[in-house]
């Protein structure tokens, strides 16, 4: 342990599996006290206890504005202070371009852009206070280029990229950096229906079904290797620490070099 986040307090939303879950695990090694949230209450309360006595659990649906400002408040009060956000939360939303609907664009649009908008709202009061912050967003190399996902997630991924770049300058005044992280294809079980329906299969099926990803994902990138979310963690770690204290309204791309290829591999 090397104490890059020593004293600082974070809130990780949709910090109960995958990426949340590694970043929470990996930003506690480093000496922060943690705050993650997420809708899924057993295994949330479940993270937190394994994670010890510097980790705790408040419920969240961070589509409503109400639950966010209650996570924000919770961890303030109960720690002091607020230095890092990590606006991790997200999932799949859209569908094929001529059947996107009213439901879809609403959903999405909370779940992968107010979610993270209403953070930041959230999180500038108590920064400001602390005389700075980190807040980071959870984007994604599919709103960069074309067929890394649906059309509407695409579209909501450029928007929250965007969205960084400009609250960064608003913020930069008061020492509160804001970046992203635009993931390449990391092999999490949202490839195969998403945490929940991970829930329900077999250690051994999960297992199975992760090894056929992971090779199926390093075929796709010039590095011939899979992303996993403990890459996506190290991201934010820089990203939240000292060291990245002169970066913001950045978007870091972590995805094994794919965006930079012009078509597929073979």
């Amino acid at each position: 342990m090397s104490d890059r986040l020593k004293g600082k307090v974070a809130l990780i939303t949709g910090g109960t599996s995958g990426i949340g879950a590694a970043s929470a695990a990996l930003f506690i090694k480093e000496g922060a006290t943690v705050v993650i949230t997420g809708r899924s209450v057993e295994k949330g309360q479940a993270l937190a206890e394994s994670l010890g006595p510097n980790a705790s659990y408040r419920e969240a649906d961070v589509m409503e504005e109400a639950a966010i400002a209650d996570c924000i408040a919770y961890t303030t009060s109960t720690h002091g202070k607020l230095d890092i956000l990590f606006n991790n939360a997200g999932g799949p939303v859209g569908a094929p371009l001529e059947q996107i609907t009213q439901e879809h664009i609403d959903y999405g649009v909370k779940l992968l852009l107010s979610s993270a908008m209403l953070g930041t709202k959230h999180a500038v009061a108590p920064m400001k206070a602390n005389g700075g912050g980190s807040i980071i967003n959870n984007s994604s190399i599919a709103g960069l280029r074309y067929r890394q996902g649906d059309l509407l997630y695409s579209a909501l991924k450029a928007a929250l990229t965007h969205y960084t770049r400009m609250s960064g300058i608003e913020l930069g005044e008061h020492n509160i950096r804001v970046n992203s992280i635009s993931p390449g294809a990391i092999a999490t079980p949202i490839f195969w229906g998403g945490s929940q329906r991970a829930n329900t299969l077999s250690d051994e099926e999960n297992e199975r079904k992760m090894n056929k990803l992971q090779q199926s994902l390093a075929r796709s990138v010039p590095l011939l290797k899979t992303g996993v979310a403990d890459d996506i963690a190290e991201a934010a770690l820089y990203l939240a620490s000292d060291a990245g204290r002169f970066v913001t309204c950045h978007d870091l791309v972590v995805d094994g070099g794919r965006t930079s290829m012009f078509h597929e591999p073979n």
